[in-house]
């Protein structure tokens, strides 16, 4: 029996990317592609410490930012619902409900907060 691709549970979908952040100079893989949901996020634990937070929009660009809420300390920003505003993509943070940009991290309720993000490809 064949199936097409679009009738394979995204869960059983061949992995055809690795989700890859430039981290100061070097590109580092974060997860696969098929670790990513539309629309949500996952943690990622870096050798370092540090901690990334991977989204994928509904329209298939992915984006990484620092996971950390700057507000409340908490690394929380993956677990955060995306939305858009003004054509800019963002993350809400759960605890404190502070919107953050995914290209550049700036915190769109606030301008004089951010974190860190990175430039991502998938290879």
């Amino acid at each position: 029996m064949t199936v097409a691709p679009e009738q394979v549970p995204h869960a059983l979908a061949p992995v055809s990317a690795r989700v890859e952040a430039l981290l100061g100079r070097r590109w580092h893989t974060l997860c696969e592609l098929g670790d990513l949901r539309p629309g949500r996020g996952v943690a990622v634990l870096l050798p370092d410490g540090r901690q990334v937070a991977v989204f994928l929009d509904r329209a298939g660009r992915a984006y990484a930012i620092g996971n950390q809420d700057p507000f409340s300390g908490a690394y929380v920003l993956a677990r955060g619902p995306l939305g858009s505003a003004g054509g800019r993509p963002y993350v809400t943070s759960p605890p404190r409900g502070r919107r953050f940009d995914l290209t550049d991290g700036t915190c769109l309720d606030d301008a004089a907060v951010s974190v860190p993000a990175y430039t991502v490809r998938l290879r």
